[in-house]
């Protein structure tokens, strides 16, 4: 395989070293310049692409490095979208997150000064031919979450819809234009989509309605992607500091997503019983999307039982051709800069870990 999904594969986040988290709180506190966090940031980031590469994965990311959270630092900087600071943070298991989200308060599109374009032109530059760079950017999905949409900007959804469609294929040919041939969605709405409450999808909205526009607004995006450039997307169930948001299978969304979403894989949470059985990959097409199961958690360091891993893909491989399987976490390992509670020789022990059973499974 010499285009990603890659048999060992990786989500996109990675923990932040101290020396990030202490440049930031230096730049908050006046204590240094915006470009001197910068090139902290972007001699981390040689770092980190160094040791993925020595740890054998193939397609490498920038760990997500220059950003607090996963979603609102992209999204915030498009035309239309701002950041602010609500009454409180998402409720996770156990856990409310830091107060951070987004929101709608203009006509939406894309920024073309957008800076993680320019920051992957940098990334790709430190890649350079060792493997390939890996872009991860939130799903348009993201926008529909219930609270963002401002009714008075757009009281039509189809209209919020079309303008989200034409700002991602604007960004999509931007990366492209920059040199990314591997993109992925993460999708956090499509997965809570399952969950038993609907409680994430935009309330004039049924459930139903919520997953027939999810698909509709992706494959729309999807419909200028140029050929040479893969896209997956990753469905997520939430990743807190070790902690999730949501449980259920996929089974309300796979007949409709799984099977008709032009995706080039699926990433997948299978870490543990929150994620449900295997069945929903039976909507998968033949010899369609990779599907990237995220058979090893984030959330700790242990290492997984080999047997159970092996055991597992052969339950998956009931349902979806085993020609089609890839290996990952079940999620990046650090969502947001407070990252999860492991630590980095765990994480890179975790990875090196995947790359080997790949290998020998696979």
């Amino acid at each position: 395989m010499t285009k990603g999904p890659f048999k060992a594969d990786h989500v996109g986040s990675l923990l932040r070293p101290e020396r990030i988290h202490n440049a930031r709180k230096d730049f908050k506190e006046g204590n240094i310049s915006k470009e001197t966090l910068f090139q902290i940031e972007t001699e981390e980031i040689k770092r980190v692409v160094d040791k993925q590469i020595e740890v054998g994965l193939k397609a490498v990311t920038d760990g997500e490095f220059r950003r607090r959270f996963w979603h609102t630092d992209f999204l915030e900087q498009l035309n239309g979208i701002e950041g602010y600071e609500p009454e409180h943070g998402y409720q996770f298991k156990g856990e409310v997150t830091e107060a951070w989200s987004i929101r709608n308060n203009g006509k939406i599109s894309f920024n073309e000064n957008h800076p993680q374009i320019e920051e992957f032109k940098l990334f790709k530059e430190i890649v350079g031919d060792r493997a390939v760079a890996k872009q991860t950017i939130p799903s348009p999905n993201q926008l529909f979450n219930g609270g963002i949409r401002d009714k008075e900007i757009y009281s039509d959804i189809k209209e919020y819809a079309d303008d989200i469609i034409k700002t991602y294929q604007d960004a999509v040919r931007a990366f492209y234009n920059a040199g990314c041939r591997y993109l992925q969605f993460d999708d956090v709405y499509i997965a809570g989509l399952n969950a038993e409450e609907y409680l994430w999808g935009d309330p004039d909205l049924t459930r139903e309605e919520a997953i027939e526009l999810a698909l509709y607004v992706v494959n729309t995006v999807l419909e200028e992607k140029p050929d040479d450039l893969v896209i997956t997307t990753h469905l997520c169930r939430g990743n807190y500091r070790s902690k999730h948001a949501f449980e259920g299978s996929y089974a309300k969304v796979a007949p409709v997503l799984f099977a008709k979403e032009k995706v080039n894989g699926f990433f997948l949470e299978y870490d543990d019983d929150r994620s449900g059985d295997f069945v929903p990959l039976k909507h998968i097409p033949k010899d369609g999307p990779k599907v990237v199961l995220g058979l090893f958690t984030s959330k700790h360091g242990e290492l997984e039982d080999k047997a159970l891993i092996k055991e597992r893909i052969e339950e998956a491989s009931q349902f979806v051709s085993k020609s089609q399987i890839c290996l990952s976490p079940q999620c990046g390992f650090a969502s947001t800069h407070h990252g999860n509670i492991l630590t980095e020789e765990e994480q890179w022990n975790k990875l090196r870990y995947i790359v080997e059973l790949a290998e020998e499974l696979l």
